[in-house]
């Protein structure tokens, strides 16, 4: 705890001081407001002595902020609120640049008890503010930059939708959660017909723009739960949780017929595009999740077999 008559003794310290300042008593009446203060709020110390803290500044969070003072007086401790917990208490403006995305100034506080120079007992709280604003940006683009750096981990960077990686992770996720508790899990694997044909003849650009259109038809036609990926050079998958053999099949026939329905424009070319599709379901013979991707392979196959531009489903016959 400090005493009062310090604030008395050195009032160019506190004026000079590169933080906000500001003493209220029990009753949150001001009996001080820095030089940084009025600054920055456009109020001078002379207009506010005496007035009470919530009517000066009704925008303040009146409910929290009585709280934590009164906490203060009564425990007689220190206490610290981070930016984090609550981005500012003034809503100041910064000098930063509006690149940064921080629309006004992030502070700490500090609050601190401080006795009356005759009683000795605790009747003040000084509130210093402190302006954390390159530290918020800093933190915020650090944040920024590790999603980035986590969603290049798990999505492929020409369709924009999970690459195999994470479909192998999540995969290995729900076969496990399958075998532990039931439930049902398919799998739809295909690639699109005939895409070296498109690559000979339209160049390699085009090929990339019926990947990422194909990859957006996709998107489109599954739900939240699902994965979709690319599988690896023209080949997508789709997995399905909580998913029977119908239901997938559905899915599989819409896919199929929303890409045959989507022309692709590239450059001067309209390319039109063909998929085959094989999908299997989970059964309690499977070991592992790689013999469901050699059932629904199989099954794709058989689609390229008899004339592509259709979908199969994975039966055990279909392996003999």
């Amino acid at each position: 705890m400090t005493d009062i008559s310090v604030a008395a003794l050195a009032p160019a310290v506190i004026d000079n001081i590169e933080a906000g300042v500001f003493i209220v008593d029990q009753a949150f009446n001001i009996v001080m407001w820095n030089a940084y203060l009025q600054k920055h709020s456009g109020r001078l110390e002379g207009e506010l002595l005496s007035r009470n803290l919530f009517e000066a500044f009704p925008e303040l969070p009146e409910k929290w902020l009585k709280k934590k003072l009164q906490s203060v007086l009564l425990l007689k401790n220190f206490a610290f609120t981070s930016w984090e917990q609550r981005p500012w208490l003034f809503r100041f403006s910064h000098n930063r640049p509006i690149t940064g995305g921080i629309d006004c100034m992030r502070q700490n506080c500090v609050f601190t008890p401080l006795k009356h120079p005759d009683t000795g007992l605790v009747e003040y709280v000084s509130v210093t503010i402190f302006d954390v604003t390159d530290t918020a940006i800093y933190q915020q683009q650090l944040t920024e930059a590790l999603a980035k750096l986590e969603e290049s981990n798990v999505t492929d960077g020409l369709t924009g939708i999970y690459n195999r990686r994470h479909l192998q992770q999540r995969f290995q996720s729900e076969f496990g959660r399958i075998q532990r508790h039931g439930g049902t899990l398919t799998l739809i694997l295909f690639d699109l017909d005939h895409f070296k044909r498109i690559n000979d003849t339209y160049g390699h650009l085009a090929g990339d723009d019926v990947l990422k259109t194909v990859a957006q038809v996709i998107k489109s036609l599954v739900r939240t739960e699902d994965v979709a990926a690319r599988y690896g050079g023209e080949e997508f998958a789709v997995l399905l949780p909580d998913t029977g053999l119908n239901g997938a099949m559905t899915l599989a026939e819409r896919i199929r017929a929303q890409i045959a329905a989507t022309p692709v424009t590239s450059g001067q070319s309209t390319i039109d595009v063909r998929a085959s599709l094989g999908v299997a379901e989970y059964t309690s013979e499977m070991k592992n999740h790689e013999q469901l991707i050699n059932s629904a392979d199989q099954a794709l196959y058989e689609a390229k077999h008899n004339g592509r531009n259709q979908v199969r489903a994975f039966t055990p016959t279909s392996s003999t």
